[in-house]
């Protein structure tokens, strides 16, 4: 394990064997145990470098999770980034970090945004999130206990790497959506993830999520890289939750600030994230086909 990144590299060109496909009865089982349990499931959305669409992901999984009839609240986490608002469109003037004021109570800092999305803006004072004393723990602490009564399911979109903030949590969460794209950095940069949540934490539950994939090959390619290093130097299992084709209407929705599950919801971007969505809830992925304008995107390399 001396030079992680270099096996990886090496296992890269390997295109020879695949993952076994996840078992859907046991994640079925897992899922329901999951939904009878006591209290929103949390779920920690990170990735190992910046630029990779995870707070877009996240945005627009609120949507779709909310289409489905969940109740959902992201906690933007993203240290002094307030990435959910400019994708949103909208500016925050209070944020998690109100919190401490003994005047302010969760529901000042819990924003209704537009197209059904509840969150709370992480702001610069996120920032400051690892200086906190006791005190002021304990007073965010009982604060945020009341979004368990506002909330199906807890969105944390985490800060890109492995900084000890970003750690602190995706090892609290129930469970983590690592998303990473198909180019060499984002992969290396997934798997310091993996390390370093396999090291902090004693009951993995990590997923995986591609982006901009071209085709199912290229897919096969990356989940099967990850999981089989992830599995021979970590001892770590690790499922493909789902993946994102490359889609220039995700590109426009972003540039425009309208989520595309809510501008373009039949794009082909949005339907992968609401197959992501239902694998999330139903413990079932469906195979999104790439369609005629796909086949022209492959044909002519677009």
């Amino acid at each position: 394990m001396n030079d992680q990144a270099a096996n990886l590299r090496r296992l890269v060109g390997d295109k020879n064997t695949y993952p076994d496909p996840p078992n859907t009865q046991a994640t079925e089982k897992k899922t329901k145990q999951q939904a009878e349990s006591k209290g929103p499931r949390t779920i920690a959305i990170t990735s190992g470098k910046g630029g990779v669409g995870k707070t877009n992901l996240t945005v627009n999984l609120a949507i779709a999770l909310g289409n489905m009839g969940k109740r959902v609240i992201i906690i933007d986490a993203d240290m002094g980034m307030a990435n959910v608002d400019i994708l949103l469109g909208t500016s925050s003037r209070v944020n998690l970090m109100n919190l401490l004021d003994p005047d302010v109570a969760l529901e000042d800092v819990l924003l209704r945004g537009p197209y059904g999305v509840s969150y709370i803006s992480g702001g610069s004072g996120m920032e400051h999130a690892g200086e906190l004393s006791v005190t002021e723990r304990d007073i965010l602490f009982s604060k945020l206990e009341d979004c368990a009564d506002w909330a199906d399911i807890i969105l944390v979109d985490t800060g890109a790497g492995i900084g000890k903030n970003v750690l602190d949590f995706i090892v609290s969460a129930d469970e983590v959506l690592l998303v990473t794209t198909p180019e060499p950095t984002s992969l290396t940069d997934a798997y310091a993830v993996m390390k370093g949540y396999s090291k902090t934490t004693e009951n993995p539950n990590l997923k995986l999520i591609v982006n901009r994939v071209i085709d199912e090959p290229e897919i096969r390619e990356v989940v099967g890289t990850l999981s089989r290093t992830a599995e021979k130097f970590l001892k770590l299992n690790v499922e493909c939750l789902g993946y994102i084709y490359d889609d220039q209407m995700m590109v426009k929705s972003v540039r425009s600030q309208v989520p595309i599950l809510s501008g373009h919801p039949d794009a082909l971007a949005a339907r992968c994230i609401t197959s992501i969505a239902n694998g999330l809830v139903n413990g079932r992925q469906e195979k999104i086909k790439l369609g005629w304008r796909g086949f022209l995107r492959k044909l002519f390399r677009k």
